[in-house]
């Protein structure tokens, strides 16, 4: 291969050793591979400055972000077909008006609506994706150079996710339609995908929001599209999908359900199932739950991943992790975790399991689902059908000898009262509320019947606690509030130290969010001797709460606060998932 003085050009503009880029690019030549890529992943070029050095001598505009033009989506996609797009990695960016240029690309005169079209890429030595782009798209293109990363995040949120299969299952819908040839394919996601185009366009949808750091995928059936939202971070996010995707709407369903080993002639009633996958030797258990709806089935997916529980995990403060470590000691008595869905009460409780998993030690759950499996440890899953419910259930565990049982949920005076007999007479059990606060937990229990003496002599701690979403270390930059403002919202203590904020813009690495993963804000109750005449004497929650206060307890508020000054996350999301304590 004889080096290309652009390419010696920009490499010295990348301050990158010449002789081991002629190597790779030689390497990748004889192998058939894109000359490019093996540069940007294997040389040690630094990109920005090797194609930005490309552009220039190319005389094309350099790009640090590719946008489409919204406006002009339709005629774009007609222009710069999903096929070409996806296969040679081009985005068609905006038209040109005739007279934006002085002719076309031999100088003569242009006429119609568009004179040109803005494509970009990142690989200009890609001879083949450019002479075919000159063929297939009906007018002259002005080339423009972008990110490798830029590029495929554009051409991913244009054209929609699974844009790649969605042309081969429109021509074969006939064969990739079939339940039966469905029902054949083994629950596998990675290279060896097989065939069948709607296989692939499922797969396609996991993996990218495994990829994208997604707990959950919904699929809705609306009027005239089938909507896919991925939870990120706790919130929802809409995922660009190829038009006319209705049509696919029975079969992507189909192929959900037939996974989760559903009924797929059922579509009147809610359904429950469970996948299990691999992606790069990773096993994902995914959670499939059905509802249906007037435009038709609504499939939502849970993905669960095999995660490690560690204490380390919670991010606990030392003085907090002191009383966690505190109560794990205990021989017996019940560990309340409290909160509404989806704050992270069932991984704080697998937590503590982990911790507390040892050959001397037998542990025994009844949950609603088994979310995770836990290695070493008897797990039971609610069947209300044949009437194993979380009562009946603890009565069989209870005859089976644990030293820790934990119970998916309290949610009646009969569950309760066993847990309760079950702490007095040795067993550590866990068990979670739903409820707004620590505090709150003591009063469920006496509102469901149980005798408060019981729950001061059974109840060791009740532990609250919800999610907010870290800032991204990336791209985070300091806030700018006023003593005033910070003093508003409660937060009192080290009001002159340096908080952070979100980026408004974000970065790639947080998907231009500002925010990458979540983290756990707590609070913690410790049933005293002081909290426990308490509760005997019914007193009332404010009651409750000062005493709670005088034994060192801290709201999830100002735990949070503590969260803000680290400069993990910011004063908005703890104002978001928190209230302030009101003491009459």
């Amino acid at each position: 291969m004889t080096t290309s003085p652009l390419l010696v050009g920009a490499t010295l503009a990348a301050a990158a050793d010449q002789s081991r880029v002629d190597a790779v690019a030689r390497e990748a030549a004889l192998a058939g591979q894109s000359v490019m890529d093996a540069l940007l992943d294997r040389a040690g070029v630094d990109e920005s400055s090797f194609l930005s050095s490309l552009a220039a001598q190319l005389q094309w505009p350099w790009l640090l972000t590719v946008q489409p033009d919204g406006d002009e989506a339709a005629h774009l996609k007609k222009a710069c077909p999903t096929r070409l797009a996806l296969r040679h990695r081009l985005i068609p960016l905006s038209f040109e008006k005739p007279g934006e240029h002085a002719g076309g690309p031999n100088g003569e005169p242009e006429s119609g609506e568009h004179s040109a079209i803005a494509i970009a890429c990142y690989d200009p030595f890609d001879l083949q994706a450019r002479q075919t782009a000159a063929r297939v798209v009906p007018l002259p293109i002005r080339w423009q150079l972008a990110p490798r990363a830029e590029v495929l995040r554009a051409i991913q949120e244009f054209y929609g996710v699974g844009a790649d299969t969605f042309e081969d299952i429109l021509k074969n819908r006939a064969a990739d339609f079939d339940d039966a040839h469905l029902r054949d394919e083994a629950n596998v996601i990675d290279a060896g995908d097989a065939e069948a185009s709607v296989v692939k366009f499922v797969n396609q949808i996991i993996r990218e929001a495994l990829g994208q750091r997604a707990t959950d995928i919904h699929l809705e059936p609306v009027q005239d599209s089938l909507r896919i939202r991925y939870r990120i971070d706790g919130v929802l996010h809409e995922v660009p999908v190829p038009e006319n995707i209705k049509a696919l709407q029975g079969s992507v369903l189909a192929r959900v359900k037939v996974m989760a080993k559903l009924d797929i002639a059922e579509k009147r009633l809610p359904q429950d199932g469970r996948i299990n996958l691999k992606l790069e030797n990773q096993s994902i258990d995914v959670r499939v739950a059905t509802i249906p709806s007037v435009e038709g089935e609504s499939i939502s997916l849970r993905l669960l991943g095999q995660e490690r529980f560690t204490i380390d995990r919670l991010g606990l403060t030392p003085d907090y992790r002191a009383k966690i470590t505190q109560l794990l000691g205990r021989p017996n008595g019940i560990v309340l975790v409290t909160g509404p869905t989806g704050s992270g009460k069932s991984t704080t409780l697998y937590t503590f399991l982990s911790a507390l998993n040892n050959v001397s030690r037998r542990i025994v759950t009844i949950e609603d689902p088994v979310e995770h499996k836990l290695s070493g440890v008897v797990q039971i899953a609610v069947k209300p059908e044949i009437n194993l419910t979380f009562a009946s259930g603890l009565r069989s565990i209870l005859r089976g000898d644990p030293n820790v049982v934990m119970i998916g949920e309290i949610r009646d005076l009969e569950t309760a009262e066993i847990a309760v007999r079950a702490s007095l007479t040795g067993h550590l059990v866990f068990s979670t509320l739903h409820t707004n606060d620590a505090v709150g937990g003591i009063t469920r229990l006496v509102e469901m019947g149980v005798e408060p003496f019981l729950v001061a002599s059974s109840v060791r701690a009740f532990l609250a606690q919800r999610l907010v979403r870290s800032l991204c270390p990336q791209c985070k930059q300091p806030a700018h509030y006023s003593k005033e403002q910070l003093t508003a919202c409660g937060f009192a203590e080290g009001i002159d130290k340096t908080v952070y904020t979100a980026s408004a813009t974000g970065c790639t690495a947080c998907r231009s969010t500002g925010y990458h993963g979540r983290l756990a804000i707590y609070e913690i109750v410790l049933v005293t001797n002081a909290l426990q005449d308490l509760i005997s004497s019914r007193a009332s929650a404010n009651e409750l709460l000062r005493q709670a206060r005088k034994d060192g307890y801290i709201s999830l508020r100002e735990y949070g606060w503590r969260k803000v000054l680290e400069g993990a996350t910011t004063v908005e999301e703890v104002m978001r998932v928190t209230s302030e304590d009101f003491l009459d």
